[in-house]
C-alpha cells in the first residue's frame, strides 16, 4: 500500500511558487494556473505592471508566482478596463 504525502506535495507546490523566473516563463506559468474567466496576460502588460511598481522587484527582471501573482490578479482587470475604455473614444 502506498500513502500519499499532502505535505510533500504542498512543499513541491510551494517551491514552484517561489521559483524565480523570466518574464517569458512567468506568463507562461500565471496564465496556465489562472482559472477560466480571469484575465489572462501578456509581456506588454506585466512589462507596464513592472514600469508602475518598480518597488515589487527586487530581484531585478525575475518574477515569482509567490510574490507577483495575487498582485496582478489585482491590478489586470482595472488595466483592460482602461485600455478598453481608451480603445472606445
Amino acid at each position: 500500500m502506498v500513502l500519499l504525502n499532502p505535505m510533500k506535495k504542498y512543499i513541491e507546490e510551494l517551491s514552484v511558487s517561489e521559483v524565480r523566473m523570466t518574464l517569458a516563463d512567468f506568463i507562461k506559468s500565471y496564465n496556465k494556473g489562472l482559472p477560466s474567466g480571469f484575465p489572462r496576460s501578456s509581456a506588454a502588460l506585466l512589462k507596464k505592471y513592472k514600469e508602475l511598481h518598480p518597488l515589487f522587484f527586487k530581484h531585478g527582471d525575475l518574477w515569482s508566482l509567490d510574490e507577483h501573482r495575487k498582485k496582478i490578479i489585482d491590478w489586470l482587470p482595472q488595466q483592460l478596463e482602461a485600455i478598453r475604455r481608451s480603445s472606445e473614444k
